[in-house]
């Protein structure tokens, strides 16, 4: 058989065949799914897709920090003003306290005047006693004490028991000394005989 003889008996388009049955080659840098060529823009721009997603999640971790400690700041403010506020009002009870402690015995000397009948309508002496009680009553000083009140140890000093007959409770049968509060602060106590039940 000759050269010429064995190139005729070749199955002709066996080999064509297998190669078109394989199809192309892949070629480097094509997108497997769908064929299309990948570029180093499109490589890059997913970089930098990432990237940019990475850099937002950064901004709004800090973003949500700095919130936090706003809202931290604003409440200790808030804390603080509430706390200056309720110290500025002490310090005002407390200089009030001191002008109307001053005030105590010029009105326990009023009320003795009046029980004498020194204080007559009209006179200067009066007046003058008006005013003063006035501004005593314009800085929130209020006097409490009166003979019938029950007897209250927290308001109410006791300088003399007397055991009465037909008295059921402790109750205050004369007020030597006037108490006298400055709003809810008591500066003096009032002084008073109480009457208690006989045994």
């Amino acid at each position: 058989m000759t050269d010429k003889d064995f190139e005729e008996n070749e199955v002709p388009g066996e080999e064509g065949s297998a190669a078109e049955a394989a199809g192309p080659a892949p070629q480097e840098g094509t997108d497997a799914e769908n064929g299309e060529e990948l570029t180093v823009d499109d490589i890059l721009g997913t970089q930098q897709n990432a990237d940019a997603a990475a850099e937002d999640a950064k901004i709004a971790d800090l973003e949500s920090a700095l919130l936090n400690d706003l809202k931290r700041l604003q409440a200790e403010y808030a804390n603080y003003r509430r706390r200056t506020e309720e110290q500025r009002e002490r310090e005002i009870e407390r200089a009030k306290g001191e002008v109307a402690k001053g005030l105590l015995p010029v009105l326990d000397d009023l009320d003795r005047a009046a029980k004498h009948g020194d204080l007559e309508e009209g006179t200067p002496f009066a007046q003058i006693a008006e005013k003063l009680r006035s501004v005593a009553e314009r800085i929130g000083v209020s006097a409490y004490g009166e003979a019938g009140e029950v007897f209250d140890p927290q308001q109410h000093e006791a300088i003399f028991q007397a055991p009465t007959p037909g008295v059921e409770v402790p109750t205050v049968l004369e007020v030597v000394e006037v108490g006298y509060r400055l709003g809810s602060v008591e500066l003096r106590p009032a002084k008073v005989v109480v009457a208690v039940p006989a045994e």
